[in-house]
């Protein structure tokens, strides 16, 4: 009756050993270490740097524990601030010869000091919010009605354009907000106009009416197309804000939308606000020249000449020099688009790019003049710029569409294409709130929620086991398990913890501990029935069933909507509160019985059980009912 079958007792037992692995990382404390990332955009860090920085800190007689690449990072940690110090240093001048130009970002970081077989298994502990690590917010608005206007204006351009190529006359175009108006002296030329806007513009619809003695065809957004160049805005700038935030060194930076315009931006470990503030509001601009291609240019990229009179030196992606002219082509604000693709002939990864009218324009007359010439794409930023890609004209590129193909794998593809649309901010934003946070802070706000969650869990204890015995030391195991579960959960999904956070696990105490005190007072009840113990034990967990699945289920509701609809330390609140109600009804069920089983499922004759004080009603004497222990 109360025997569980060995299937049930393995779930137990792995749960427990995998709830342990994944919930000892949070237990080592963090180590100094020190981060090197990509101070440029088009400088990736990979698995080649580890070496170098193993040599790097070999060569200054330093230990580490250890060196790898985590992400787009590599990191190593030391043992005391000393060490880690020295070892910035000694990194710092071995990969960033020219302190003028750094070519990586060595920053001082922190890492758990979990051991390496912990690491192998990818159990990590949870990552420190603001509040409770120290750090910057800011809190961003992007600003729509610019990236609407944005559009409207390249829409403008290409309308133009069209028209010209075309040769259909018009009597205006003008800009009216999100709108765009053009006049026609006759019926004719409105309607061959009409069709062939509608045909190479799909984002606006056409309507055309009189206006005076000329007539007027205006061009509207589509809902589609203005959500579809919102959410594109904001994902823009989302990526650039990553791609920025990377100079920080921030190991766990939190870059998010909240709600349809705003993003949030949460630096955990950064305490110069206004550094943070220069970078996330730094400007980065695409420029397009072309190659200087004269014997004097390729001696002088080789090292053995001059740079001739008109022309500037700059580095390719793969390190090699290239010369280019100084005259400018083309701007980012001719840049409307830049995404990966693949050649339809030779299925070969390519980057392609829209632009808009006057850049299409401008490319199609140079491409028409330097077939077979490279022509290059700058990145400039901090007024240092870097060559993204020069690939050979082939032949006239006309209509605003350039495909960028040759030697290109389909990653390096996907970074060329997120490289040139996030070389600068889709639309303006504007810090609206700003928070700082300091380290002293945040190591308060650890103490005080891990005490209040102890003494929270004590206090449970104590009253469980006083008044329900040895259900009461079942109950308090089961609690304990919950508790180990809920920590394992958190560190897997790399969950980042917060102060509402660890509120939400002091409330998963008392909600994993109210089933089992329906378990033990539907038992006692069972009890009080005149049930045998075997059988009250079995019939309380089972009829103490539905009503921890009512109230768990409608609580559960609750942090859905929350989860759903909220935001911010909100929805930080929603997730463990969620995730343990999950598992207090696996610990407060499944757990606690399987103890009970192990302890009293053996004894087949079984007379009592240890659950408390049992109040069972006595016979009547002279019509009044009395009660006896």
């Amino acid at each position: 009756m109360n025997r569980y079958p060995l299937w049930k007792y393995a779930i137990l037992l792995v749960a427990l050993i995998v709830g342990t692995i994944y919930t000892l990382p949070n237990f080592f404390g963090e180590a100094p270490a020190v981060q090197v990332s990509s101070a440029k955009a088009t400088l990736k860090v990979d698995a080649a740097l580890v070496p170098r920085v193993q040599q790097a800190i070999q060569a200054a007689g330093i230990e580490a524990d250890f060196v790898q690449l985590d992400g787009t990072s590599v990191r190593a940690r030391f043992q005391t601030t000393d060490t880690q110090l020295k070892a910035k240093d000694a990194i710092d001048k071995a990969l960033n010869p020219d302190a003028a130009d750094p070519s990586y970002i060595v920053a001082l970081n922190l890492l758990s000091r979990s051991p390496q077989w912990l690491t192998s298994l990818h159990a990590l502990p949870m990552y420190l919010g603001l509040d409770l690590r120290g750090g910057v917010h800011f809190l961003m608005q992007v600003d729509m009605k610019a990236a609407l206007t944005k559009r409207a204006e390249a829409l403008t351009g290409d309308i133009r354009t069209l028209l010209r190529d075309k040769n259909l006359r018009h009597a205006g175009i003008t800009r009216d907000g999100n709108n765009v108006d053009i006049r026609f002296r006759d019926r004719d030329t409105l309607n061959a106009a009409r069709a062939l806007l509608a045909e190479q513009l799909p984002d606006l619809t056409w309507t055309d009416s009189p206006d005076g003695a000329d007539f007027k065809l205006a061009g509207v957004l589509k809902p589609e197309a203005m959500r579809k160049t919102q959410e594109t805005a904001v994902k823009q700038n989302i990526t650039t804000l990553h791609n920025r935030v990377n100079e920080l060194g921030v190991a766990e930076p939190v870059i998010q939308q909240q709600g349809a315009d705003r993003v949030v931006v949460q630096l955990p470990g950064v305490q110069d606000t206004a550094k943070a503030k220069d970078i996330i509001g730094r400007t980065a601009t695409l420029e397009v020249r072309m190659v200087e291609d004269s014997a004097e240019a390729t001696a002088a990229a080789a090292g053995s000449g001059p740079v001739p009179f008109g022309t500037e030196r700059y580095v390719e992606r793969g390190g090699s020099p290239l010369i280019l002219k100084r005259q400018v082509i083309l701007t980012g604000e001719n840049l409307v688009d830049a995404q990966p693709g693949f050649d339809s002939q030779t299925q070969e990864p390519t980057v392609n790019l829209t632009l808009d009218a006057k850049g299409a324009r401008i490319f199609r007359d140079v491409t028409r003049e330097s077939v077979g010439k490279r022509m290059a794409i700058l990145l400039f930023e901090k007024g240092k710029g870097e060559v993204v890609t020069a690939p050979v004209i082939r032949s006239e590129i006309g209509g605003g569409r350039v495909q960028i193909s040759g030697r290109m794998t389909t990653v390096e593809a996907n970074d060329t294409a997120l490289l040139l649309r996030s070389g600068s901010l889709a639309a303006p934003m504007e810090i609206i709130e700003e928070r700082t946070i300091g380290p002293s802070l945040g190591a308060e706000n650890i103490a005080k929620g891990f005490n209040s969650v102890l003494y929270g869990f004590t206090a449970i204890a104590v009253f469980m086991c006083a008044y329900y015995l040895l259900f009461g030391v079942f109950s308090t195991l089961a609690l304990a398990f919950n508790v180990l579960l809920l920590i394992a959960l958190l560190s897997m999904l790399q969950a980042t913890l917060t102060l509402p956070g660890i509120a939400a696990i002091a409330l998963a105490l008392g909600m994993a501990i109210d089933a089992n005190v329906l378990i033990n007072e539907r038992v006692r009840e069972e009890l009080r029935g005149g049930a045998s113990p075997q059988t009250a034990i079995s019939a309380g967990y089972e009829r103490a069933w539905a009503t921890i699945l009512d109230s768990n289920v409608t609580t559960l509701i609750a942090g859905l909507a929350l989860l759903a609809f909220g935001s911010g330390p909100v929805r930080g609140f929603a997730i463990v509160h969620c995730l343990g109600i999950l598992t207090s009804m696996f610990s407060a069920v499944m757990f606690s019985r399987g103890l009970v089983n192990l302890w009293y499922g053996r004894q087949k004759k079984l007379k009592s059980v240890s659950i408390g004080q049992v109040w069972k009603p006595a016979p009547e004497v002279g019509g009044e009912p009395s009660t006896k222990a």
